[in-house]
């Protein structure tokens, strides 16, 4: 199989014209495909709604925190799916906004989304989670090592 069939240069090793190259259209699809799902993560005014996070370890557990000013609890959703711990919730915008001619509007709205891989063996039953001033914090214990044990080998009967 000759390799330089497969590489869009020509001999020369300059760029090949758009027309001849065998992965344009592949690479313009791409390109378009990120563009789209960019555009439809992105929130109304164009920022992404993430909510900052701190990811820390103790000795016995993980510990989360979200920060979700403006939140309630009842606004947050948490689970664990897959092996990962989920976190969904939206901040709704005031509404309020009559005769109110605004200058600036910077904060975000809308539905966010934190999904966090979590380790093997890890008790979706022993997380717990509170939340305080707007602060959401989950707390994950670790799970309990095994044990590694010597395993004798045997002569063959």
């Amino acid at each position: 199989m000759n390799l330089r069939a497969l590489v869009p240069f020509g001999e020369r090793g300059t760029p090949m014209p758009p027309a001849l190259n065998p992965f344009g259209t592949l690479q313009r699809e791409v390109d378009r495909l990120f563009d789209e799902f960019t555009r439809s993560v992105a929130g109304a005014n164009g920022s992404f709604l993430m909510p900052s996070a701190d990811i820390a370890e103790t000795d016995k557990a993980f510990e989360v925190s979200l920060e979700l000013p403006g939140l309630e609890r009842n606004d947050v959703d948490i689970s664990v799916d897959d092996g990962a711990l989920v976190i969904r919730g939206e901040k709704k915008a005031e509404v309020e906004k009559k005769d109110k001619n605004y200058h600036v509007a910077e904060r975000s709205y809308g539905v966010f989304y934190r999904s966090l891989p979590l380790p093997a063996g890890v008790d979706p039953d022993a997380i717990q989670a509170t939340m305080t001033k707007g602060v959401l914090k989950i707390t994950i214990p670790k799970p309990a090592h095994s044990q590694a044990k010597k395993i004798e080998v045997r002569e063959a009967a």
